[in-house]
């Protein structure tokens, strides 16, 4: 490239138009950036930054964070805010919420972790009717329909305020200082943050406590995650393929997850877009 060529980029860059291509081109390539390093590599402002990702994320092209973006081409980086969580892989979620429903009978009783992919599977449970649904969530109760629930409970524990969820081990009690109680669920509806052939997991251990509780006392269990997370593992470690007996997701798993999946004996279940 000549010097009056490599002038030309420069001031191209420098219009909004071009720098805002420029910039989503490169969250997208990076994943996840904060504002310090977008105004370094693109020689403006941070003022100048937050506002071109301000107006990125109006369109749609990219996920607005504190301090700085995520693409919306891929997944969520762990322990991201929920809010930031909600609008990746949005469609996604929906269809598998909606798929992971038509798992569930009337009159039962469901077990639902914290999750964006759990809240969705929540607004379609609006034609059931008469569930009792228990949940680490603190804002699930929110999404579900008054006409479907005959009860609803919260789990007990400590809440993260980045997942709005109580975390640890299942602990039920009717009052403050009552009995511990044995609860048991016909389904557990749990969202996870990585599957690979080693099984599922996610980024925190109180939270892979609590799924693993809500498995241990419910009948059937239907694991939920998006294509995003195949073949990758976080530090908390759920238990085996084999803890579910169904898989939802978006897209048909490939190569050695394929496989494990089916050695494991899990039906896998793939939502309808």
């Amino acid at each position: 490239m000549t010097s009056s060529q490599a002038d030309g980029k420069r001031k191209d860059r420098q219009l909004p138009a071009g720098r805002k291509a420029d910039l989503a081109a490169y969250v997208t390539s990076r994943g996840q950036v904060t504002v310090a390093e977008l105004a370094e590599e693109f020689s403006v402002s941070i003022d100048t930054v937050r506002r071109d990702l301000d107006r990125l994320n109006a369109e749609g092209r990219l996920i607005r964070t504190h301090g700085g973006a995520v693409s919306n081409d891929v997944g969520a980086p762990p322990d991201q805010g929920l809010g930031v969580r909600l609008h990746i892989r949005a469609s996604e979620k929906d269809a598998i919420g909606a798929a992971a429903a038509r798992l569930v009978a009337d009159g039962s009783v469901v077990f639902v972790n914290a999750g964006t992919t759990t809240m969705a599977f929540a607004r379609h449970l609006r034609d059931h009717h008469d569930l009792t649904i228990a949940t680490n969530s603190v804002v699930l109760p929110g999404e579900v329909s008054p006409s479907s629930v005959r009860e609803l409970f919260l789990f007990g524990g400590s809440v993260r305020t980045v997942t709005q969820a109580t975390t640890g081990p299942v602990s039920f009690r009717p009052t403050a200082n009552g009995p511990a109680m044995e609860v048991q669920a016909d389904l557990a509806i749990i969202a996870v943050g990585a599957v690979s052939s080693a099984g599922y997991s996610t980024s925190n251990l109180g939270d892979s406590a609590m799924m693993f509780e809500m498995m241990q006392h419910a009948n059937k269990i239907a694991v939920l995650a998006d294509s995003s997370k195949f073949g990758h593992r976080l530090f908390a470690r759920i238990g085996g393929l084999e803890l579910a007996d169904y898989f939802v997701t978006d897209r048909e798993p490939e190569g050695e997850l394929r496989e494990a999946l089916a050695a494991a004996g899990v039906e896998v279940i793939v939502a309808a877009a």
